[in-house]
């Protein structure tokens, strides 16, 4: 059996930022453990690729929620990272690090620490950010953020102007004193290519010897020696596996294989554990509760003038983005398509913005489905713009369906079973109508393919919400922070209520879901982590 100082479970977002920065210390033997393989397809690395990458069966756990009631019994898509660099390998880059009030909440539940001062710290450590250092961000770190606001499509400037005449102050930087207004998206690539959490943080520590990553580890279970965790258990292909930890296990494996790992080693609500055969290690009734994630809805439409479709669809588009990229590593493939967006008060009495906009300037009513639109968009110009609810109310669950690790979890998010939800992204809904009537909007409309004219009500809205909304793919909370062990799983030191050796670091210990994407957060946990581990 091997032995390390430190093992991290998940080469994901969080995993790669706590692995770094434990390395910078110098003091640990680190082994990370991943499930899928090394990010070497190109794909990977290339910003548009993502498209590729999202139906990628060997890079992506491809999951799917239960069917959801509140979404016309449909099953959603979940996409998570497999590959070094876990979901920052695969999504759509944007870095967003939600609002102060965001973790003034979490410390005020109980969670010292963990307020908008020492997260606001994180982030400024972590950040190589494009606008310079300032009260707001920092210069310097591992991780590269990307100013875009000069490179972005010209249909993204007419979004803010359309943004602006709907009421919404202009946002230079999104990330800044407030996230109130309208902008263009900062994102995480550098020099033309994506910035994952693998290239900021974790090929950098492998390089000082102190990490060893090991790809294609499928972890079935952490093991004990009393209430202490000791060592790893897992497959690599038939072959069983094994490795023991000297100082701490981490699981870094994100808001569903968290959770399911915990289960599947013993950890969780024992009625659920015993249904699999599973003997109770900690009777943990919160592991995989309290799932929440950002659901979202789009309006589509046919524009008079030029959109991204074009250009990927045309050889001559194609030929020339390739040309741009590989001579400058600019354009559009150097990009995402989630490029203007901003934040609103959905009500005058709020203090403080409770709806996310999206503004992307290419449309995919015609894709197929197992297809990613972006890579097969509509053969006309089209933009679409989207709203999702910051801090949705709707609660679900995360549950094990077998003792087999290789069996996929049960997902339930119970999208909008919370009523105050159904008003929230109604309200959404109204919101883009309102902005689709701006002079800037109307002159460049030329018509609305989704929902469409017919649906003039509320009542048709919410039909049209239920039957088109999905996920952002921001699942977190199913192991989340608090003091309390009968509602929480781990404390604010991240370790696990009632046992030793053993934390977990990622999204799924958020106590409530960021305003905003959560890429940014889950590494800043990372961070976090290897403070409290020490590493400074």
């Amino acid at each position: 059996m091997e032995e390390w100082d430190v093992i991290v479970i998940g080469a994901g977002s969080a995993g790669c930022a706590l692995a770094g920065r434990l390395a910078l210390s110098g003091r640990d033997r680190i082994l990370v453990l991943e499930a899928g393989p090394r990010d070497l397809n190109p794909w990977l690395h290339l910003p548009i690729g993502y498209g590729k990458t999202f139906y990628h069966p060997r890079l992506n756990w491809m999951y799917r929620t239960e069917p959801q009631p509140g979404l016309a019994e449909r099953e959603i898509y979940q996409p998570r990272g497999k590959v070094v660099g876990g979901s920052s390998a695969i999504n759509a880059m944007v870095y967003m690090r939600g609002q102060a009030e965001d973790f003034d909440g979490w410390e005020r539940m109980g969670n010292p620490g963990w307020g908008w001062p020492d997260v606001l710290a994180t982030y400024r450590r972590m950040e190589d950010h494009a606008l310079g250092a300032s009260a707001w961000h920092g210069a310097g770190g591992p991780l590269h953020v990307e100013d875009i606001s000069k490179a972005v499509h010209p249909l993204t400037p007419l979004f803010v102007q359309a943004a602006q005449e709907a009421g919404l102050p202009f946002n230079p930087d999104l990330n800044g004193e407030t996230s109130e207004g309208a902008g263009i998206y900062q994102i995480t690539t550098r020099g033309g290519l994506r910035e994952s959490a693998a290239r900021a943080y974790l090929h950098p520590a492998r390089r000082s010897g102190r990490v060893k990553v090991d790809t294609g580890i499928l972890v079935s279970r952490i093991l004990f020696e009393g209430k202490r965790a000791v060592a790893v258990e897992g497959w690599r292909g038939a072959e069983r596996v094994r490795y023991r930890a000297q100082s701490e296990i981490v699981v870094a494996a994100g808001a569903i294989n968290s959770p399911q790992l915990l289960q599947l080693s013993g950890i969780g609500a024992p009625d659920a554990l015993a249904r699999h055969g599973i003997a109770t290690v900690q009777a943990l009734p919160a592991v995989g509760r309290h799932l929440q994630d950002h659901l979202c809805y789009d309006h589509v439409y046919r524009s008079r003038r030029p959109s991204l479709n074009e250009d990927l669809l045309s050889w001559p588009g194609r030929i020339g983005m390739a040309l741009t990229y590989l001579l400058q590593r600019r354009g559009p493939l150097s990009l995402s398509v989630n490029q203007g967006g901003g934040y609103l008060k959905t009500r005058s009495d709020l203090d403080r913005p409770d709806m996310q906009l999206y503004f992307s300037p290419l449309s995919y009513e015609r894709a197929l489905p197992g297809v990613r639109a972006l890579m097969k968009p509509d053969p006309f110009p089209g933009f679409s713009t989207s709203v999702s609810p910051c801090r949705p109310h709707s609660r679900g669950h995360v549950a094990i369906r077998s003792p087999d690790p290789r069996v996929a979890p049960e997902i339930a998010p119970n999208y909008l079973s919370d009523p105050r939800d159904v008003v929230d992204i109604l309200a959404g809904a109204r919101f883009l109508r309102r902005l689709a009537a701006t002079p800037s909007f109307a002159a460049l409309i030329e018509s609305e393919i989704k929902p469409g004219p017919h649906c003039a009500d509320d009542a048709a809205l919410l039909q049209s919400i239920r039957q088109q909304a999905y996920s952002v793919f921001h699942p977190c909370g199913t192991c989340r922070m608090g003091p309390d062990p009968a509602d929480s799983v781990v404390d604010p030191q991240l370790r696990v209520h009632g046992l030793e050796g053993l934390r977990v670091a990622d999204a799924s210990i958020f106590p409530t879901i960021p305003s905003g994407n959560t890429n940014a957060p889950a590494m800043m946990v990372g961070e976090r982590a290897a403070d409290l581990m020490g590493a400074r």
